[in-house]
């Protein structure tokens, strides 16, 4: 959609945005990160979604590279928008032991009201 309007001095100005229409959206991850990567002490998982106003089921596990499982994060958000970015890790393992420096894969699994569930695999590097 792309909309041009001119104001009483006869200037002119254009937006644009696109939208999908459909009968039966699944539930659908985006922009999914963690900030900030890499990190020392601290980050903070987000990401977009397109089920606002309902509750989520929100899971996050750590793997190592060589995809034995170090940390699980579950929490229930319920969101107002299209964002999550409250998903905190202080860079403990399951057992508050502290993990090594360097590349993990994280996986974020969503389950919204209607049993629907999406997933992503990112990467996140630990300095110490």
């Amino acid at each position: 959609l792309r909309i041009k309007a001119w104001d009483i001095y006869d200037n002119s100005t254009d937006g644009y945005t696109e939208f999908v229409v459909v009968s039966n959206a699944q539930l659908a991850l985006s922009h999914v990160l963690n900030y900030p990567n890499p990190f020392t002490t601290h980050t903070q998982f987000m990401f977009e979604h397109n089920s606002p106003c309902d509750d989520l089921n929100v899971s996050v596990q750590i793997y190592t590279i060589s995809g034995k499982l170090v940390k699980s994060i579950v929490q229930q958000v319920h969101t107002i928008g299209y964002r999550v970015d409250n998903i905190e890790w202080d860079g403990l393992d399951d057992y508050g032991d502290p993990i090594g420096k360097g590349v993990y894969v994280y996986k974020v699994n969503v389950r919204d009201t209607n049993g629907q569930s999406a997933h992503k695999f990112e990467k996140l590097v630990l300095l110490r």
